[in-house]
C-alpha cells in the first residue's frame, strides 16, 4: 500500500528556517519522481520543488530557488524539503506527492497518482 507521511511544518518567523519530511512506503524512491506541492489560503495549489527518481535531478519554481532544498534518502525512503529564508508567502499546507511512474519530474496535477495529507507551514512576520 502505497502512503507519503508528510511532517516537519510548523509556525516560524520571517527569515526562520524548517525541514519537512515526506516518509514514503510500498515502493521505491527510484521509481518515481516526488514533489512538494502547497496551497495557501484562497489560493490555488502550485508545485514547489520536485526531485527525479532515476537521476535525481532537481527542479524549483523561481520563487523558492536559492531558499529551499529538496533531497532524499533512499536507505530511508523518505524525502526532505529544507527551506531556509522563509517569508510570509510561503505560508501554506505543504504536500508530498508521486508522480506517476516513467515521468520524472512534473508539476501537472494530472499525473500525481499519491498525495499525502498535508503538513502546516506558517511563517508570521
Amino acid at each position: 500500500q502505497v502512503q507519503l507521511v508528510e511532517s516537519g511544518g510548523g509556525l516560524v518567523q520571517t527569515g526562520g528556517s524548517l525541514r519537512l519530511s515526506c516518509a514514503a512506503s510500498g515502493f521505491t524512491l527510484d521509481d518515481h519522481g516526488i514533489a512538494w506541492f502547497r496551497q495557501a489560503p484562497g489560493k490555488e495549489r502550485e508545485g514547489v520543488s520536485c526531485i527525479s527518481g532515476r537521476d535525481g535531478r532537481t527542479v524549483y519554481i523561481d520563487s523558492v530557488k536559492g531558499r529551499f532544498t529538496i533531497s532524499r534518502d533512499d536507505a530511508n525512503n523518505t524525502v526532505y524539503l529544507q527551506m531556509n529564508r522563509l517569508v510570509p508567502e510561503d505560508t501554506a499546507v505543504y504536500y508530498c506527492v508521486r508522480v506517476q511512474r516513467g515521468l520524472g519530474c512534473r508539476f501537472w496535477s494530472h499525473v500525481i497518482d499519491y498525495w499525502g495529507k498535508g503538513t502546516l507551514v506558517t511563517v508570521s512576520s
